[in-house]
């Protein structure tokens, strides 16, 4: 075939179109580098490879991990807002509770107080008033034997007499005075 090829172009030889044992040393030298490429080349390019991706599929299951605890993480820290806020308010309600007992206890204190100031002014009124009454009785007593014996002409001196009549008077007055005030 070759020699047909040659002749065909007349003589002269083909640049194109290689020499047969160029074909075979091509071949052989081929079949030389893809063995050594199997054997050697592809098996380190598998190995890199496989630890390529283990390395990328650890990292891949070590940022899930880091995801995961991250988000318990998050939970937690959730669940802890949640428990302080519930803390605070509850404090706060407490402090509400608290302060509504204090005021109603100073009230009742403030009551209390008011109660006896109240009790002591009527008691010293009631004294005033008995003072006054026992002062008015008596300057009143004057001034009516005075007045009585001015008018009736004799001495009402004896003291028994002249109480006798006061008090009758007095107690008469009272009498008078008592349903009007009611």
């Amino acid at each position: 075939m070759y020699d047909t090829l040659i002749l065909a172009a007349g003589d002269e030889v083909n640049p194109v179109i290689p020499h047969p044992a160029e074909i075979i040393l091509g071949l052989v030298a081929f079949l030389l580098l893809l063995f050594v490429v199997k054997k050697f080349v592809s098996p380190r390019f598998e190995a890199l490879y496989a630890e390529r991706t283990a390395k990328i599929e650890g990292g891949i299951e070590k940022a899930e991990q880091a995801q995961a605890e991250a988000q318990r993480t998050l939970e937690q820290y959730k669940e802890q807002l949640a428990e302080a806020r519930a803390e605070a308010a509850r404090i706060r309600d407490d402090a509400r509770a608290e302060g509504l007992q204090i005021v109603e206890e100073l009230r009742e204190q403030a009551q209390a107080e008011s109660s006896r100031i109240i009790a002591q002014g009527q008691h010293q009124l009631d004294a005033q008033r008995a003072q006054i009454v026992a002062e008015l009785r008596a300057d009143l007593g004057r001034t009516a034997v005075e007045l009585a014996s001015k008018v009736v002409g004799e001495s009402l001196e004896d003291d028994t007499r002249r109480r006798g009549t006061v008090d009758r008077f007095l107690n008469e007055l009272d009498a008078v005075a008592a349903p009007a005030s009611k």
